[in-house]
């Protein structure tokens, strides 16, 4: 399924559910909000995208505290999940999707190779959910992944697609 299906997708679920979404991109720098506006009628579901690129935005947009990322690091779960809670405090939105993630072709490490990308989901009233993809390919490979991976994601949350073996 293309971006453009996809994002199709996750625009008309918000529409039918009375849905509202907001994005924080860090490794995808906006692409996520991209497809997704390339819609028509996306204005009736997108509040708003911060793209929180360094670790400063993080925590001064979405108040993603410095310690958590001085312990945990900008690519983690936990960055992640406060990424996105981040984003519904700073939003109108009722459903929102972080990114956050090592797309290269530097910056990686055994631990935290290049192409691994976390993914936040938040939503009102329930803790933040979470889940990581680690993507090969090069720089533009890796984000076009990510992109897919988070439409994807917003597409399941909203009952448009399949199970995740890996969200929790």
């Amino acid at each position: 399924m293309s971006y453009a299906e996809l994002a199709d997708k996750v625009i008309e679920a918000c529409v039918v559910r009375g849905r509202t979404l907001a994005l924080a991109e860090s490794c995808t720098g906006g692409l996520v909000a991209g497809a997704l506006t390339d819609i028509p009628g996306a204005s009736a579901v997108i509040d708003r995208g911060f793209v929180t690129y360094s670790n400063e935005a993080k925590q001064e947009v979405l108040g993603v505290p410095p310690a958590l990322i001085e312990r945990h690091g900008a690519v983690s779960r936990e960055v992640a999940e406060a990424m996105a809670q981040g984003t519904l405090e700073h939003s109108r939105a009722d459903l929102t999707l972080s990114v956050t993630g090592i797309a290269g072709p530097g910056g990686g490490s055994a631990e935290k190779p290049v192409g691994l990308v976390w993914f936040g989901i938040g939503a009102k009233g329930a803790p933040p959910e979470s889940f990581s993809e680690l993507f090969d390919g090069d720089r533009q490979e890796i984000r076009a992944a990510a992109v897919r991976a988070g439409l994807e994601a917003l597409a399941r949350k909203l009952g448009q697609g399949p199970a995740a073996g890996t969200a929790g």
